[in-house]
């Protein structure tokens, strides 16, 4: 199993690993697309007025620019420690044990704006750009990843994708439609019987169960063993319309 992961906006700074280097990252295919993105918004960041206007930063936020402008000289962290916010947190990477971070480094990707997507324990620095963003001197991110995204997903043949992305970052690569694969949508159902779709709580949802997932470090292969694990885990998990999987928070 493949799990794909959304970023957040929000980042740890600073880390101990070496300066960035693409060739090490997950899905090395993808080395030129990222290098474009980089490239560009390193070049954008040499000019903060216009930075900060196309980042849509406030006065409190400038220093995301100083941060893009370094992206290639400042220290790493891996991607999984990388990202705070909702749901890194419900996930607490930082005390899952060794084995379980194994786990994470092996079966999932968190699928960033300017490096697509990365492994787990992929080495990457603090960043500040969104899926919507249109970069200076490039197509739109939808443009640059969509297709590469898909076909790089395609070459690691999983048996099945557990997909737990924002539906921006789906656009910004659509899981290959020769796997087979589920979207998980977090839903409560009301007093009244009627299932609805969270927002703040869906992160916390998908969070908590990576982390489940990566102590529990089960071996599943399709959707209907992914059903069968969350049973098991007392989670409350049903398949809608074969395309999505709702998981009661």
């Amino acid at each position: 199993m493949l799990i794909l992961l959304p970023p957040s906006e929000t980042k740890k700074t600073g880390g101990s690993g070496p300066p960035l280097d693409l060739a090490t990252l997950a899905l090395p295919q993808l080395a030129p697309p990222r290098d474009a993105a980089v490239t560009a918004l390193v070049a954008l960041s040499a000019h903060e007025d216009e930075a900060a206007r196309v980042l849509k930063l406030g006065p409190k936020q400038r220093g995301e620019v100083a941060v893009n402008a370094a992206l290639r000289e400042q220290p790493t962290m891996a991607a999984i420690d990388r990202y705070t916010g909702v749901l890194f947190d419900a996930l607490g990477a930082a005390s899952v044990s060794a084995p379980g971070r194994r786990w994470l480094g092996a079966h999932v990707l968190v699928h960033s704006a300017p490096f697509g997507p990365v492994g787990a324990l992929d080495m990457i620095p603090a960043y500040r750009l969104g899926a919507a963003t249109s970069l200076p001197g490039l197509p739109s991110l939808r443009r640059l990843w969509a297709a590469e995204v898909t076909g790089a997903l395609s070459t690691l043949a999983p048996r099945f994708i557990l997909d737990l992305r924002s539906e921006a970052y789906v656009a910004l690569g659509p899981v290959p439609a020769g796997i087979p694969s589920r979207y998980i949508r977090v839903v409560n159902e009301g007093a009244d019987g009627i299932v609805r779709a969270l927002n703040h709580f869906n992160k916390h949802a998908k969070g908590a169960l990576v982390r489940r997932l990566a102590e529990d470090r089960p071996r599943i292969g399709s959707a209907a063993g992914f059903l069968s694990w969350a049973d098991a885990a007392g989670l409350r998990v049903r398949e809608t319309d074969g395309a999505e999987l709702e998981l009661f928070a």
